[in-house]
């Protein structure tokens, strides 16, 4: 454990010297001083750490973050205290941070109706629509009449585990750690990827379906932000634990609530709106450096 927090930069390719210079020179206009440098390397992981002797405030980390992006590397800032042995839950959102893909946008690629659905999904990630259920509810509409196979193929053919993903839940629960898979996307897809990956759990919209058909609606309340956040709220109570023995990782605007307040939260090739408030942003590692930081 660090008494003190820490600022990590983690990179696939090694991690050159002069960064170590710009983040010291940046962080002594706030009078912040790095100490302590630890480096641990990988064939696809480089990682090199500090202890910082103040906090970063919430205007100074997406500023830090900025200047030392020409160094290609991604950014955590690890809280004071930070104890990796504390960990009890790993919770993931699935669409575009577990797997490559929104899956309501290629179900309406199928039906010729990608163009509407995907506007309205990245507004929605971005912050911009800020009803979830009423945009999943609009989305969900305009796939009335699609065939179930379309849900078949676009699991087949179109979806992908990112990077780092399989490592992720498998070491995840090599480690004892309970892993949750909680999704605003539908359960066709959470529950073939709970068998595949080996999740513990899985939440997500159920499609309702007639003859073989799509018919436009959800059944039962809609898996928004606040169920998210509900979802791994219960999970904590059932392994009587807290939040902020959590690892929460989202990419959109409606993780924002799982994310908060948990003891890890990580932006995965997120929104700007989801980066500010993270712990780490993940833009070039996989989702496996997830476990590196608990090193």
């Amino acid at each position: 454990m660090s008494i003190n927090p820490r600022l990590v930069a983690l990179s696939p390719q090694a991690i050159p010297p002069t960064l170590d210079i710009a983040a010291s020179a940046w962080l002594k206009q706030y009078d912040i001083h790095l100490s302590n440098a630890k480096e641990t390397n990988s064939p696809s992981l480089h990682m090199r750490s500090w202890e910082l002797d103040q906090t970063l405030d919430a205007k100074q980390r997406p500023m830090l973050r900025s200047l030392l992006n020409e160094y290609q590397v991604d950014m955590a800032f690890l809280p004071a205290q930070f104890e990796p042995a504390q960990f009890r839950i790993l919770a993931i959102d699935m669409d575009s941070t577990l797997i490559n893909i929104e899956c309501i946008d290629e179900i309406a690629d199928f039906a010729g109706k990608k163009t509407a659905v995907a506007r309205i999904t990245e507004a929605t990630m971005r912050g911009e629509i800020t009803n979830f259920s009423d945009s999943l509810q609009q989305r969900v509409a305009l796939l009335a009449g699609v065939p179930t196979a379309v849900l078949e193929a676009v699991y087949r053919e179109r979806l992908k585990p990112n990077a780092g993903a399989t490592e992720l839940i498998a070491q995840a629960s090599h480690l004892g750690i309970h892993t949750l898979l909680v999704s605003g996307g539908f359960t066709f897809f959470t529950d073939k990827l709970q068998r595949a990956l080996g999740f513990d759990q899985a939440h997500a919209n159920t499609l309702e379906i007639q003859d073989g058909y799509l018919t436009g609606k959800v059944l039962g309340n809609i898996i928004d932000g606040a169920a998210k956040a509900r979802c791994l709220e219960q999970a904590c109570q059932t392994l009587n634990c807290n939040k902020t023995q959590a690892i929460a990782i989202g990419d959109g605007a409606n993780d924002l609530l799982m994310m908060a307040g948990s003891g890890l939260s990580i932006a995965y090739r997120a929104k700007p709106l989801v980066k500010e408030k993270a712990d780490a942003a993940f833009d070039r590692v996989g989702l496996d450096a997830a476990l590196a930081l608990l090193r």
